[in-house]
């Protein structure tokens, strides 16, 4: 039976929404209602998902706002990312609104509710019609979003067509597969496998459908540009999540439609991933701007997830139970460990925005002493993103380095390989971008008169931040007895219970290949850091006091500010060595095709919706 719990997370958006709808003049009880009704929302979606995996087992059900509902594991994992972030989010939007105040501050609110009711309602449903009308109303929602920046129009309504051009393929591809099936169920899609050139050419539609949305290299394009002027809550809600929901369509349809048959499908999948992953690390280092540099490591992680993705489907192709488990795990646990660090790290940024009113790096500076929480937030999710240990981000790369080297045993293809060597660039060259992120941020010396006067931010967006930081380390430490809920998708799909896991250790299915224990990797750091200080602290002599005075050493000539090191200069021989990349990086995003559509009149998004809508109702009546 359906949990009464989901039904509420629904109802709980919904009378958010219609809060902030019909008390416009009302705007401080509106908010409050908006972000009430929302957090309880949250919750209620937090504990339903969290008694799923508990009883490990699918549910379905009825609801008459989506019809047929089915909650498997993979649903019920995107329900966790979508209500853990939701409770974070909303908690640190209590304070952040009110830089909205009087512009547009209660449509935020009530649209917000709307855009977390359609991606639940999207991941619950278990029927075509459901699922592609709350498909297209993330897309109508988040556009309206971004719109509340009167400075985004052109951002929005390229956002808008590239979004719209997506769900077109999306729904060509589902009138395909319910055709075939002669219903709009989903059980008779699984039920109804197609098979040769139709079950390729399905593929190939949703995976560019649903790749718009999950926005890897080259259908990237309104990422960097929509992500970073919409208010930093709902970036964090875009980035962290809504991504996620092309990520989730890809499954549904290659896997639990399609039953991932083809071998070249995933070999596609890997090698789209694997550039992604390497390519936006490296559009993301040449950066200034904060915001359009996270976005950029949206691309790289959607990349890495899409490795994952990739293994397991080689995996099922070739039938390797192993290639499958360990693939949609490293996957689905980096789907989830990204939604929480990334979203940290937009609501970090969003908080020195509310302070300095600034996206430029270069005019930050001296943060940590000035916003000691917010600065000690960002380096737990700075640390998350580079992979470091023992935080989640190196727990589920973990898992994708083994799924690859696992699959370079079988000696089939020079892919594996490649890729292994792919992913570790990405690697280092994150650590690199996070390290002059973090310096040129919060470290020295203020580089403007806001950096100079910065103070804390209120205590909501503090504890949202809080929260996520927290998840990142039980998500890190916990990972041994995480990680075997998470893999229970892939077990499923291969009929077999395959341990991942052995009480506080970390293995790839073989404990011959290799075994790993975060709970102690964090207490052997912890030691080295404390027994060093420890050993100070005895055998200290006496020594000279602190001297913070004076302008710093520049090698005995007079010091000038222009010395000091900017985001550009870190960063200035790797893109003099990438330059030939870099030139070609408009070739390589979709977008650059479309700019003449963006800079078209207004409602140029809106004939494209149109022709979406024909389309949904020439699927629904064709079926």
């Amino acid at each position: 039976m359906l949990s009464p719990l989901v039904m509420a997370t629904l109802l709980l958006f919904l009378l958010g929404a219609a809060a902030g709808l019909l008390l416009q003049k009302l705007p401080a009880l509106a908010n409050r209602l908006n972000s009430g009704f929302a957090l309880l929302g949250s919750l209620a979606g937090l504990v339903a998902a969290i008694q799923i995996f508990a009883q490990g087992a699918p549910v379905d059900g009825q609801l008459w706002l989506l019809g047929s509902v089915h909650l498997d594991m993979l649903s019920a994992l995107m329900l966790l990312v979508i209500s853990t972030v939701g409770v974070a989010v909303v908690l640190y939007s209590f304070a952040y609104i009110r830089e909205y105040q009087g512009k547009g501050d209660v449509t935020i609110g009530a649209l917000m509710n709307l855009f977390l009711f359609a991606m639940v309602g999207m991941v619950l449903a278990d029927n075509a019609l459901g699922f592609l009308l709350c498909y297209e109303l993330v897309t109508l929602t988040t556009y309206w979003l971004v719109k509340t920046n009167p400075d985004a129009a052109k951002q929005s309504r390229l956002y808008l067509v590239m979004n719209h051009i997506g769900m077109a393929l999306v729904l060509v591809a589902f009138w395909l597969l319910c055709r075939e099936s002669g219903s709009l169920e989903f059980a008779a899609l699984r039920e109804h496998h197609l098979a040769g050139a139709l079950a390729s050419l399905v593929f190939l539609l949703s995976f560019c459908g649903f790749g718009l949305r999950a926005g890897f290299v080259p259908l990237h394009g309104w990422l960097p540009v929509a992500e970073p002027v919409a208010p930093s809550h709902i970036s964090a809600l875009m980035s962290g999540v809504m991504v996620k929901l092309g990520l989730f369509g890809i499954l549904r349809v290659s896997i639990d439609f399609l039953g991932a048959s083809q071998l070249w499908w995933g070999y596609m999948v890997l090698i789209f991933g694997a550039c992604s992953a390497v390519l936006g690390v490296l559009f993301a280092l040449a950066e200034h701007d904060l915001k359009r540099l996270l976005a950029y490591h949206t691309v790289e992680n959607i990349g890495i997830i899409l490795m994952g993705m990739g293994i397991g489907m080689i995996g099922i192709a070739n039938q390797q139970p192993a290639l499958v488990v360990l693939g949609l795990l490293g996957a689905l646990y980096h789907l989830l460990n990204h939604a929480i660090f990334k979203s940290l790290l937009f609501m970090g940024t969003g908080s020195v925005m509310f302070r300095l009113h600034t996206r430029d790096m270069d005019k930050m500076g001296g943060l940590a002493k000035l916003m000691p929480w917010t600065a000690l937030a960002f380096l737990i999710g700075a640390m998350a993103i580079s992979a470091l240990p023992p935080l989640n981000g190196f727990v589920s790369e973990w898992f994708i380095y083994q799924a690859l080297l696992s699959m370079t045993k079988l000696g089939t293809s020079v892919v594996a390989p490649l890729a292994v060597v792919m992913l570790a660039v990405t690697g280092a060259m994150a650590v690199m971008c996070f390290v002059k992120v973090y310096g040129i941020c919060f470290c020295g010396a203020p580089r403007s008169e806001k950096a100079s006067h910065a103070r804390e931010v209120p205590g909501a967006m503090v504890a949202g931040t809080l929260l996520l930081v927290a998840v990142c380390l039980v998500l890190g430490l916990g990972a041994p007895w995480i990680a075997p809920h998470i893999a229970s998708y892939g077990q499923a799909l291969v009929d077999s219970q395959m341990n991942v896991a052995t009480g506080a250790t970390l293995l790839p299915l073989d404990s011959s290949q290799a075994i790993l224990s975060p709970p102690v990797i964090a207490i052997t750091l912890l030691g080295l850091f404390l027994i060093p200080l420890l050993v100070v602290a005895i055998f200290k002599g006496p020594k000279l006091g602190r001297r913070h005075a004076g302008t710093p050493w520049a090698c005995g000539y007079a010091y000038e500010d222009r010395m000091s090191l900017t985001s550009g200069g870190v960063t200035h021989t790797l893109r003099q060595l990438c330059a030939p990349l870099y030139r070609k990086q408009p070739q390589l995003d979709l977008a650059s095709a479309l700019h003449g559509v963006s800079d078209a009149p207004g409602n140029t998004g809106w004939i494209l919706h149109g022709v979406v809508l024909a389309l949904f109702i020439l699927m629904a009546v064709g079926v």
